[in-house]
């Protein structure tokens, strides 16, 4: 039996909760990715935080895929899964000397950095390896990309990046340092962003800033947008691959490109949220005063973003075709907030019933913890099982 793309069957046999990952899918994206990246010469670094399963990078590695990192352990990751350190970028704005010094060692592509005290430390632990950091600016760009509040950063008041009030400064500072080499600018407003037409005043704000350091005769070789193309949580299976076409066509048209200059994007819930899927089965259905609760085997522990920000995940039965009724799903962990949805129209649904939440193969498995002394849940593959 197969019930939309899961196979029932083959997946009875597995221990539950796992992790689900449909790798025709993730090559179809990469595919599209690659094809409308080359249109426009763009560079794509994959950004590694959405979901860092060892086959995963191998996978988007293979592709000839840039990686994005923000931990000295993601920079590894990279190296380690085949990612060149010269496709390497690493941002972050706690980025300790260990991390700093194992990355020059590498000599990874570029820092962004994302404050003053920040570049001034680079600068010193580059000299002491008489060694020259290429470095682009995290610049906030002051522009909302309208999605929540935890995951919006391209705000003046967000912790991340460089006030633009403040790169004046910089530029001054920049002169005096020997062992820093700005070749970029780099901005990322925040994540799952839905209208691409939110990109445009960023394209706008890069514009303006590039005139701003042209005026003060400084350079700028490559930019770098990062990333936060959104995705349809709603219908995955109408929409299993987000709109990159338009995406990288918005910016194409918008961004006013120097001769020589080049551009990089750091997509990553756009590349694998949809190929994955977190797969659980139901340990008790109990009726409650005015609800009915699915009690199943998966909690927070793995899978948190329903409980951190109150996202959205769909959730289907694949073991039922029974009349639609209305659930409150909900996990085992001791904490009120260990529910996926409420209120829920799913097919009838009986102890020992698979469900499955879609849309998990980014910030899923990776965000996953032992909170309660749990197991981690292990991963899967389309092919492989």
């Amino acid at each position: 039996m197969t019930k939309g793309n899961f196979p029932v069957e083959k997946l009875k046999g597995i221990e539950t909760p796992f992790y689900y990952y449909d790798t025709d899918l993730l090559k179809k994206t990469l595919k599209i990715v690659k094809e409308e990246t080359k249109k426009y010469g763009f560079i794509q670094h994959y950004a590694i935080k959405a979901n860092a399963n060892r086959r995963i990078l191998e996978l988007i590695a293979t592709e000839g895929f840039g990686a994005d990192c923000v931990s000295g352990n993601e920079v590894n990751a990279a190296i380690t899964a085949g990612f060149p350190a010269s496709k390497i970028v690493f941002a972050g704005v706690g980025k300790t000397d260990k991390e700093i010094n194992m990355a020059l060692d590498l000599n990874i592509f570029c820092f962004n950095v994302e404050s003053m005290p920040e570049l001034a430390v680079i600068n010193e632990l580059a000299a002491k390896k008489g060694k020259t950091a290429q470095i682009a600016l995290r610049i906030n760009p002051d522009v909302d990309a309208h999605t929540h509040e935890y995951i919006t950063t391209g705000l003046n008041e967000n912790k991340f990046g460089l006030s633009m009030a403040h790169l004046d400064n910089v530029i001054d500072v920049l002169k005096l340092l020997k062992n820093v080499n700005l070749i970029g600018l780099h901005f990322h407003i925040g994540s799952q962003i839905e209208d691409i037409n939110i990109f445009e005043p960023l394209c706008k704000r890069v514009n303006e800033l590039q005139d701003l350091f042209e005026k003060r005769e400084v350079k700028i070789e490559h930019i770098n947008v990062g990333g936060g193309l959104g995705i349809d949580y709603d219908a995955p299976d109408s929409h299993p691959v987000s709109d990159f076409q338009g995406y990288f066509e918005l910016f194409h048209k918008n961004l006013k490109v120097r001769d020589g200059q080049i551009v990089h994007f750091e997509l990553g819930r756009a590349i694998v949220a949809q190929c994955g899927a977190l797969v659980t089965k139901t340990t008790y259905v109990k009726q409650g005063e005015s609800k009915t609760f699915v009690i199943v085997d998966a909690g927070m522990t793995d899978l948190i973003r329903p409980a951190l920000y109150q996202a959205y995940h769909k959730v289907e039965n694949i073991s039922s075709n029974l009349p639609m009724k209305k659930y409150d799903v909900v996990g085992p962990i001791c904490e009120s907030s260990d529910v996926f949805v409420k209120d829920y129209e799913l097919n009838e649904t009986q102890r020992g019933d698979m469900l499955v939440l879609r849309s998990a193969g980014a910030y899923g498995e990776i965000m996953a913890s032992q909170y309660n002394c749990r197991e981690l849940p292990k991963p899967y593959f389309s092919d492989k099982i």
